[in-house]
């Protein structure tokens, strides 16, 4: 085995992780830093007001997003399956 291949795989895994999560967590921190901007001045303490927003966001983005993030994640894995094949001389 090729410690080149073995570490290009884990770039592209980390590389696909960024492209598929961070969205996600962007619109997270933008929604959480506005609920928390909101409820420091109007000094509302209230956790629903922080959970409910994000919950809401995140699922919107999962259902319109969802299938982009699938697209490349199954990329990732056929890549990954084709190396796995050329390393071990099966093809």
């Amino acid at each position: 085995m090729d410690s080149n291949t073995i570490a290009l795989a884990g770039q592209q895994a980390l590389w696909t992780a960024l492209l598929v999560g961070g969205p996600l967590l962007g619109l997270l921190l933008a929604i959480g830093l506005a609920v928390a901007l909101v409820q420091a001045l109007t000094q509302i303490q209230e956790p629903s007001l922080a959970f409910v927003p994000k919950m809401l966001a995140l699922a919107a983005l999962l259902l319109l997003g969802g299938s982009a993030g699938m697209a490349i994640m199954r990329g990732f894995t056929e890549r990954l399956f084709d190396q796995i094949v050329s390393v071990g001389g099966m093809g």
